[in-house]
Parts: structure tokens; C-alpha cells; sequence
């Protein structure tokens, strides 16, 4: 706990922002984060709430409490030993303290009548500081095992996993069909969210610790046609399953959810219209320094975002810092309340309005709307996509009815469908002879015995591969879960943490 008395004496503090104007003119991050005093107070705020349903509300049960405690302390030695006990539960805190919903916040205590700790803000700081102190260095394990593990995909949970099982002294390789590692973490989230710098040096990191990358390879194949045939893929190389299952001792499956849900109304297939996975990588890309032509633009033209998670917020942002004309999201669901009812719902994660700062940037959001068509230029624009035809929707005993006399068209020139992901790639899970649940995951389930293992020999399966879409700090839970899983089917039994 901070200070007994903190939570009566300190507000909550929120990390602040760059202006909307200067933020719009690059793709750098822009969240100015808690100073050590700042962290300080905030870490005061933690009480001795004796049950830390943060603890459980956190997918990777990070140690709360404790961390709090240290920065409050504030010492250098505290706060080297804040990032000890964080690193404790999580491999990677610069991915969580930056794209985290922090569903650790929603269960605070505090949070019952009051505002919760800003854990996900002093999880920040703690590892910003570690990084800039040097304290953050590799760990190679004290000797090998000669066991060879084959990790499919560099998400978070393939990075999770990977540098588990090289320190337990496995020898380990990750495989990534694109061309940097980091999956989804690289080619999904904006550099505005979260720069990519933070996983090259995870990435080197990792290297010192043992683990091989390799990658621009594709294990297993793509599928040929659908929505998942256009998932980003800049494989050079594509080796075989079975050739991978010969030639490692065990094999971990991490790849994303990568198919995307489409929207299959008339005038789909029109120019103009795309997937958010069609359109966030390339940006990425771009950043990086690749050539991608031609590039899905959103200068100058009048864009409607048919989606209202996350990836359309995504969407948002990133047409704004492109010069977009306008920027509409669409939600197929009604607007939820903007304050949840706390004694009915805590310490669960909350239905309620949440407004990003892409939202913040300018954009025009509209609830209970389904799109019925997309319409098709003349002229010179024939055959692509310049507006679209919506009806409202309501819902009554969890039935979606048409708002009659609702209609209504709508000028688009750029069509961003972000609705979610339904699968991991079914051909992936199809080569290595995986069985596939109702939803076309990797079947196998989580329990500390045979956990995280398919049906298939020496396979085992993680992340949204396993669980389907869903959170970094959930990917980083099932990698290194999955880690253990795979170390006590080479080696009978283990000591890395479940």
C-alpha cells in the first residue's frame, strides 16, 4: 500500500497530452507521462484495501500494491525494485503502460465511490525510468537444455513465450512471416499509441538472451482467397509444418487473429472500401521506412469508419494525421452510458462510453447503425466507392429491428471496415493438423495440467491463436502460461511461473 491516508489527501492524476494541432503533424507518441513526484503521489493513493481485486482484475496478476508502495517510497533503490516486481508478472510493462485498456483500474477498491489508482500511469513511469537507468538488460539462462522449441508468431505472446523458454535454456526460435518481428504490436497499433522502437530493443534484448528470429517466413501457407487472403504477409521464404515439427522438440502456435469480419452488402468488392488491416499496416509500414505503393490514403477525402472498438478508433487517428476531410465512425450497438452503475458492476470491466484521443481529434460518431449498401460512382469515378446507404437500428431482448423511414446516404470516398476478427488463419492451424473450436481457434484449454496443448503432437497453442481476439496484456498472460506448459512437456517439470 502507498500512504494510509493518500486516497482522503490526493486526486487521481491523469497523463497528459500533446495539443491536438502538434500531435496531428507526426506519427510520434504524444502522452506526456507522470514525473517521479507526480508517480509519487499517485502511488499514495493505494490503500490498505486488504482484498487487491486489482490483483485478479489484471489478465497477468501483475503485484499491484507493491509496486505502488515502492514508488510511493520513491528512493532509486525503490524504483529498481519496482521494476523487478513488475517484470515479475510481465515481460514487457512498455507495451501494457502504453495500449492497455487497464482493466486492473475498473477493479480498483478505490474505484467503488472514488477514482481508481493510475496504475496503468505508474506502470509507465516505472519501466520508462528502468529503460533510461539501464536496468532493464538481458537474461540468458545459466546453462541450455539442448531442447529446440519453434515459436509461430512474434505477437506478444510469441515474445512472451519465446523469452520465457530461452531462459528456462531452451534453445528458441520465433518464425514471422512479415519483415520486423512484433506481429499484430508492429503492423496493428499506430505509432502514435505506441512507437516501434520499444520492440526492436525487446527484440535485442531477447537476441542476447538466446532467441533466434527468422523473419519474412511463413510456416505452414495463406489462405487463397476470403478476407484472411489480404492479412498483411511479406514472406520471402515458406517452409512446411512438417518440416518444422522435425526439426524442434515442441512447437508454439501465437499467431493473431488476423481475419478480419467483413461486410458483405452490395457494393462491397467497390474501390475505396478496405479493412482496417488493409489500411493500418501500411501507415506502419511507412514509418518505418518501407515503400508501400499504392498506399490507402485518407488525404482530402471524406472517410466513414464502420466499426467502434479499438481498431476504428485506430482508424480515426490515423486518417487525421493523413488530412482527411471528414471522419465518421459507425457503431452497430446503442450508445452506452457515460458513467457505469459502479455497485452493479465492480470490480468488472464496465460498459460505458469511452472517447480515444483519436476521438478527440475530430471525428463524428454515430450509434444503432447498420450499413445496408455501398454506392458506386459514374464517370470518372465509376467503380469506386462514394457513399453509402445507412438505416438506424434498435434493439429490444437482444434483437436488432430496422428503425423504419431511417435511411439515410452518406458521402464516403474511403470505407474502413474495423468490426473485429473472427479467427487466427485457418491454414496455419489446418498444416500442423490442429483441431479448431466453434470459432475456428485452436482448441485446447488452460488448466495447469496438459494446458495450451492441441490435439496435434508436440503442438501447442497461445494468445489470440487459442482465445481469439482479444488484449496485449491477455496475449503476454497465455505466452507465458503456454511457456511453462511447453517447458514441462520437454523437461518433465518447471520453474518458470505460471
Amino acid at each position: 500500500m502507498g500512504k494510509v491516508t493518500g486516497f482522503l489527501e490526493y486526486e487521481r492524476l491523469e497523463e497528459g497530452y500533446e495539443p491536438v494541432a502538434q500531435r496531428l503533424k507526426n506519427w510520434k507518441e504524444f502522452v506526456v507521462g507522470l514525473n517521479a513526484e507526480q508517480a509519487k503521489q499517485q502511488g499514495a493513493r493505494c490503500m490498505d484495501c486488504g482484498t487487491p481485486f486489482c490483483n485478479s482484475g489484471c489478465p497477468v496478476n501483475n503485484i499491484i500494491p507493491d509496486f505502488n508502495d515502492l514508488v510511493y517510497r520513491g528512493t532509486p533503490a525503490d524504483w529498481r525494485q519496482a521494476i523487478e516486481v513488475l517484470h515479475q508478472t510481465n515481460n514487457f510493462p512498455e507495451f501494457t503502460g502504453r495500449v492497455c485498456p487497464a482493466p486492473c483500474e475498473a477493479a480498483c477498491t478505490l474505484n467503488v465511490n472514488d477514482d481508481a489508482v493510475g496504475i496503468k500511469s505508474i506502470e509507465h513511469a516505472i519501466i520508462d525510468r528502468a529503460w533510461a537507468e539501464g536496468w532493464v538488460k538481458p537474461q540468458p539462462a545459466a546453462a541450455g537444455t539442448g531442447k529446440k522449441v519453434a515459436v509461430v508468431g512474434s505477437g506478444p505472446a510469441g515474445l512472451a513465450a519465446a523469452q520465457q523458454l530461452a531462459r528456462a535454456g531452451h534453445a528458441v526460435t520465433v518464425f514471422e512471416k512479415n519483415s520486423r518481428a512484433g506481429g499484430l504490436l508492429r503492423y496493428g497499433i499506430p505509432d502514435f499509441k505506441m512507437e516501434k522502437s520499444h520492440i526492436d530493443r525487446r527484440v535485442e534484448q531477447m537476441k542476447a538472451e538466446g532467441v533466434s528470429f527468422r523473419t519474412g517466413v511463413l510456416v505452414g501457407a495463406m489462405p487463397k482467397e476470403g478476407p484472411a487472403s489480404r492479412v498483411t504477409n511479406d514472406a520471402k521464404e515458406t517452409i512446411g509444418a512438417d518440416q518444422v515439427k522435425a526439426e524442434f522438440d515442441a512447437v508454439l502456435l501465437t499467431g493473431g487473429a488476423e481475419s478480419s469480419r467483413d461486410l458483405p452488402v452490395p457494393g462491397r468488392d467497390l474501390d475505396g472500401v478496405h479493412f482496417a488491416m488493409e489500411f493500418l499496416p501500411q501507415q506502419n509500414k511507412v514509418v518505418a521506412g518501407d515503400k508501400v505503393k499504392p498506399q490507402i490514403r485518407a488525404d482530402g477525402k471524406h472517410v466513414i469508419v464502420i466499426g467502434g472498438g479499438d481498431t476504428g478508433s485506430d482508424c480515426v487517428g490515423t486518417s487525421n494525421r493523413h488530412g482527411a476531410a471528414s471522419v465518421t465512425q459507425f457503431e452497430l450497438m446503442p450508445m452506452p452510458p457515460e458513467q457505469e452503475d459502479k455497485p452493479l458492476v465492480w470490480p468488472y470491466w464496465p460498459v460505458k462510453l469511452r472517447t480515444s484521443s483519436s476521438h478527440e481529434e475530430g471525428c463524428e460518431r454515430t450509434f444503432a447503425i447498420a450499413t445496408k449498401e455501398f454506392i458506386a460512382g459514374t464517370g470518372k469515378d465509376k467503380g469506386r466507392v462514394v457513399g453509402l446507404k445507412t438505416v438506424q437500428v434498435q434493439w429490444q431482448g437482444g434483437k436488432m429491428t430496422e428503425v423504419p423511414g431511417s435511411e439515410k446516404e452518406w458521402k464516403a470516398d474511403l470505407v474502413l471496415l474495423a468490426m473485429g476478427f473472427v479467427s487466427p488463419l485457418g491454414t496455419v492451424l489446418e498444416a500442423f493438423g490442429v483441431d479448431k473450436d466453434a470459432r475456428g481457434n485452436a482448441k485446447a484449454h488452460t488448466e495447469a495440467t496438459g494446458g495450451y496443448k492441441t490435439n496435434a503432437e508436440k503442438v501447442f497453442a497461445a494468445g489470440d491463436m487459442r482465445r481469439g481476439q482479444s488484449l496485449v496484456v491477455w496475449a503476454i498472460r497465455e505466452g507465458r502460461q503456454a511457456a511453462r506448459a511447453v517447458d514441462e512437456y520437454l523437461m518433465g517439470a518447471s520453474d518458470l511461473p505460471r
